[in-house]
């Protein structure tokens, strides 16, 4: 894994994570580590500054409850993100980039699926939901090669292969 640029007093406050449902601590034993590691990977690779996430390892009923009430889609899903508005803190407080929020069962779902390993899968859900917080989107084909694009060489400097490629089993 590349290391960061940053300062550790930048990098260390970056993630808030809450754990709703402790089988994630079996698919990835150190999940505040995990974050921090995908995190520091995207702004490594982004030119925004320096952000807090608000991270919520859950699941799949409760990404399904989020989807419908924010989203008008009563299905769960791998991850959302709910980007703040940073023009209502104060001067001077760290900018609050906004929540993610992730779907266990989902997410081993779709690890499976793809022939990766969940941990893999989980960096590279953490890394889409972080890109979205800093304005990228997939709702068109331009932007979707772009993010994904992106998502590739972060998920290159955590060591990950292609997320994209078919059939190409996920590092550890």
């Amino acid at each position: 894994m590349k290391s960061s640029t940053k300062p550790a007093s930048e990098i260390e406050p970056l993630a808030n994570v809450r754990i709703d449902d402790e089988a994630w601590r079996d698919v990835v034993p150190d999940l505040e580590v995990c974050c921090l590691h995908a995190l520091t990977a995207v702004f490594d690779a982004t030119p925004e500054p320096l952000g807090q996430i608000s991270m919520l390892f859950t699941d799949d009923a409760a990404l399904r409850v989020l989807n419908a009430t924010y989203r008008g889609q009563d299905k769960a899903t791998n991850v959302l993100s709910f980007p703040s508005d940073p023009a209502g803190l104060p001067p001077g407080h760290p900018t609050f980039l906004g929540d993610i929020a992730l779907a266990l069962e989902t997410i081993l779902g779709e690890a499976r699926d793809q022939g990766k390993t969940p941990v893999a899968h989980t960096h590279h859900m953490i890394v889409h939901g972080a890109l979205h917080l800093l304005g990228y989107d997939h709702s068109d084909d331009d932007d979707a090669r772009a993010m994904e694009d992106l998502e590739r060489t972060i998920l290159k400097a955590l060591d990950y292969p292609d997320p994209y490629a078919v059939g190409v089993e996920a590092a550890v």
